[in-house]
């Protein structure tokens, strides 16, 4: 299985009073760390879009583990955790400097026409992509 990793430095505005952070800042990062696993992997999601094409988000779960705050830096983790036809699921885990998981998520994602928003498969627009996501699946 393949790992994609990334960095976020905790930002004080990424926090609530209390000094952790908001909970709807782990979707961004999960966003951030979608977009490099896809950078990693050697394909370009702006060019997929330029192409008419995009991926909206049709599922999201997340599991809160332990608290974040602010000057801590977080890893990202994500994975392809499953790949059919029509739909990618992402694995995520955020990470505390010393390893303690933060976080855990995934995010299920569809790809359709720009124009209409109908669904179309990723092995019939980009075949090398879809072979990959394949090939490196968790399950």
């Amino acid at each position: 299985m393949y790992i994609s990793e990334t960095k976020v430095d905790i930002r004080y505005a990424e926090t609530d009073q209390m000094g952790v952070v908001y909970h709807a800042n782990y979707l961004i990062w999960c966003e951030i760390g979608r977009s490099k696993i896809i950078q990693d992997l050697g394909f370009n999601y702006a060019e997929l879009e330029a192409d008419g094409y995009v991926s909206p988000v049709i599922d999201f779960s997340i599991q809160y583990k332990a608290a974040i705050r602010y000057g801590q830096t977080a890893t990202v983790r994500t994975w392809i955790e499953e790949h059919t036809k029509l739909r990618s699921t992402y694995g995520y885990e955020i990470l505390h400097e010393d390893g303690t998981v933060a976080a855990t998520a995934t995010s299920v994602h569809i790809l359709v026409k720009k124009e209409n928003f109908r669904p179309v498969s990723l092995k019939k627009i980009n075949p090398e992509w879809d072979a990959k996501y394949v090939e490196i699946a968790r399950t």
